[in-house]
């Protein structure tokens, strides 16, 4: 979802009730800063999918923070592990290093 989108459904959230304006203004704030820090900080921001998940939730993780579809990255990760071989060895890794997503609402 892009920063666009996501402010949009802030605001719809305002306008519904939802949110106050100061719930409202820190939300939008904390969107446009984590814009402002670019590409550099989403590498850090990589967690592993909860949601979109086969296996251990890299590929979800990372159509996430990319903006590909986590189908694509299943895919990328078949061709290397058909063609290379390396490909299962860096989704472990990444299955391990990785931390999962946490969970809102519990």
């Amino acid at each position: 979802m892009s920063v666009a989108e996501e402010i949009k459904r802030l605001h719809e959230l305002h306008q519904a009730g939802a949110l106050t304006d100061d719930e409202f203004a820190a939300a939008k704030a904390r969107l446009l800063n984590h814009e402002a820090a670019g590409a550099n900080g989403d590498l850090w921001r990589l967690r592993r999918s909860h949601t979109d998940r086969w296996l251990g939730g890299v590929c979800g993780g990372l159509a996430r923070i990319s903006g590909v579809e986590s189908w694509i990255w299943r895919l990328l990760f078949v061709l290397f592990v058909c063609t290379f071989g390396f490909g299962l060895a860096v989704y472990i890794l990444l299955w391990i290093f990785v931390p999962e997503d946490e969970l809102i609402g519990n």
